[in-house]
């Protein structure tokens, strides 16, 4: 009977090491999420002299043989903004949705400064959260590409393997160094969800 406890204590305290185990790498990888861009993007509702926005705000980069619209950065928040002349703007480079948002009003306030037509009513909505994390370990890309579905990986076009999420609709980028970015997030907690079940399917399907 001894013989018989002391087997199922060990086999409890080996389940005990792996769930400790599991539970310590979900950490880690959460631990080292963070968002490193934020896409947002308005419309003011009515057409732009962009060569006029060119000669009146700094920081301001026009070359519309090469791009349709004007990239302006805004130094606080940092912040790269393209208009375009139909009114369209799209705020790239922030690092969170407050910043991206105060981005785009401030954009336009000095943009109304040359043009009092410019409504103060606009929507600014959230297109794009990019976030990456780090699973701690390092991947056979090829053995994944072959192992699951939905997945796309040409080394020699990209270093990377792209998994496409369908719960939460979202893009993973996965490196051999165990690094992945989160692209195609509309809020925070799908692209924390979207890392968290890639990383739960990669360790369900031992590939990790």
């Amino acid at each position: 009977m001894a013989k018989s406890n002391k087997l199922t204590d060990n086999k409890s305290t080996e389940s005990n090491k792996l769930t400790d185990n599991k539970l310590t790498d979900n950490k880690s990888t959460e631990d080292s999420f963070k968002v490193v861009n934020i896409v947002a993007s308005a419309s003011i509702g009515k057409d732009i002299d962009l060569n006029e926005v060119s000669k009146n705000l700094e920081g301001v980069t026009f070359k519309r043989e090469q791009f349709p619209g004007l990239v302006f950065k805004l130094p606080e928040p940092k912040t790269a903004h393209l208009i375009f002349s139909s009114g369209k703007l799209v705020c790239t480079g922030a690092r969170t949705i407050e910043d991206a948002k105060l981005g785009i009003k401030k954009t336009v306030d000095l943009m109304r400064d040359m043009d009092n037509e410019i409504s103060h009513e606009f929507d600014v909505k959230i297109v794009n959260i990019v976030a990456s994390a780090d699973l701690g370990t390092v991947l056979n890309l090829e053995v994944i590409a072959l192992e699951l579905a939905n997945t796309e990986y040409e080394p020699e076009q990209f270093p990377g393997l792209v998994f496409r999420g369908t719960d939460p609709k979202v893009a993973l980028l996965l490196f051999g160094s165990g690094k992945v970015v989160c692209t195609g997030a509309r809020t925070f907690d799908d692209a924390k969800v979207g890392v968290r079940k890639t990383e739960a399917k990669l360790k369900e399907m031992n590939l990790i």
